[in-house]
């Protein structure tokens, strides 16, 4: 099982940006999937879910200006952060639950529930 981010990088205030996540070695389309941020002194927090059908949910602190999507087919989910702030600024993770849930139960998934991480990506935004 793999799951690598790519896209993170530097931007300015009110800018956009987009991180992608490939994954490889188990069913895809089985799970649903998820972004998780995390900033020096502070819990990993989760930002945004897809579920395999491609529906989402967002944290209220992302709501409307991040979105979320997966191609099943070539196994990959995208988070398009626009409008973007200086606290947005954190090491950004992909990540696959332990457990094959086509939908995410509720608001998404805990930490706990992570099976798989990617190595992160940095998003710095600059005032």
């Amino acid at each position: 099982v793999d799951v690598v981010e790519s896209g993170g990088g530097s931007v300015q205030s009110g800018g956009s940006l987009t991180l992608s996540c490939a994954a490889s070695g188990f069913a895809y389309n089985d799970y649903c999937m998820g972004w998780f941020r995390q900033t020096p002194g502070k819990w990993r927090e989760g930002v945004a879910f897809v579920n395999a059908d491609g529906t989402s949910t967002y944290a209220d602190s992302v709501k409307g200006r991040f979105t979320i999507s997966r191609d099943n087919d070539n196994r990959t989910m995208s988070l398009r952060l626009n409008n973007v702030k200086p606290e947005d600024t954190a090491i950004y993770y992909c990540a696959r639950p332990t457990s094959s849930l086509r939908r995410c139960r509720g608001s998404g998934f805990p930490v706990s529930d992570v099976g798989f991480w990617g190595q992160g990506a940095q998003v710095t935004v600059s005032s």
